[in-house]
């Protein structure tokens, strides 16, 4: 019998963001197809700077600009740095980068082009893309040793986004020195999918897997971050 695995889903909820309007039904298809319960609770990202202890995981969900950048990263940086299970999708891809960038890298000044339009190149880690990839789908190669591609099983995944930023590849050589790899690509090689391999589990994709199928099947990494909610509660019951 798999524990109940308390989730973190931090973000601006609405109705208009419809990853947003999706939760539920997943949330729903991972309780009936695969067996994990997730105890699921939305965090505003004015209360997330508070932190999220107690929680299995942390999905930091679309529908930026967020109301706190500050409660976002902090959510982020908690996450990363205790070893707890972290998704992020679209937006949360996007500050998992600033995050990693000022607290991991030691780049103090590191921004999002979106939130300061002003950055100078040398501290804007995320930045308009030359091509807007909102409404786009796209097909994503993925790295064969990767945790990405064991979730997928495959080499390959098609992506849906809705977004108009992505890293800046000024920055991607320092943050792969730190530990950050870069395993999912686009056709053109553009960055899609990044994880932290030192971590239980830390991943984040740019696409949005929680727009994939009809909701009666999680995507496979929506999945194995639920599994590693789940197996995150049962070494938490252990030791109590």
């Amino acid at each position: 019998m798999n524990p109940t695995a308390r989730v973190a889903l931090v973000g601006d909820r609405s109705d208009s963001v419809h990853s947003h309007v999706r939760i539920p039904g997943l949330i729903e298809a991972l309780r009936l197809r695969d067996g994990l319960d997730l105890d699921a609770y939305w965090i505003p990202t004015e209360e997330a700077g508070l932190g999220v202890d107690g929680f299995d995981a942390v999905w930091v969900l679309p529908g930026s600009p967020y109301r706190s950048e500050s409660g976002v990263l902090a959510a982020i940086r908690s996450a990363r740095e205790n070893g707890v299970p972290f998704l992020g999708t679209c937006g949360g891809f996007q500050h998992a980068l600033v995050e990693f960038a000022r607290n991991a890298c030691g780049l103090e000044h590191a921004r999002h082009a979106e939130n300061d339009p002003t950055a100078a190149i040398e501290d804007a880690v995320v930045v308009p893309l030359s091509c807007s990839l909102v409404g786009h789908e796209g097909t994503v190669r993925v790295a064969p040793d990767s945790r990405a591609a064991h979730l997928l099983g495959s080499a390959r995944t098609r992506a849906r986004y809705h977004c108009a930023y992505g890293p800046n590849p000024y920055h991607l050589e320092l943050l792969r020195a730190h530990g950050l790899t870069f395993p999912g690509t686009d056709e053109s090689g553009e960055v899609r999918i990044v994880e932290l391999s030192t971590h239980p589990f830390f991943l984040a994709t740019l696409f949005q897997p929680e727009l994939d199928g009809d909701v009666t099947r999680a995507h496979p990494l929506i999945s194995g971050f639920a599994a590693a909610a789940v197996e995150h509660a049962r070494t938490r019951t252990r030791g109590l």
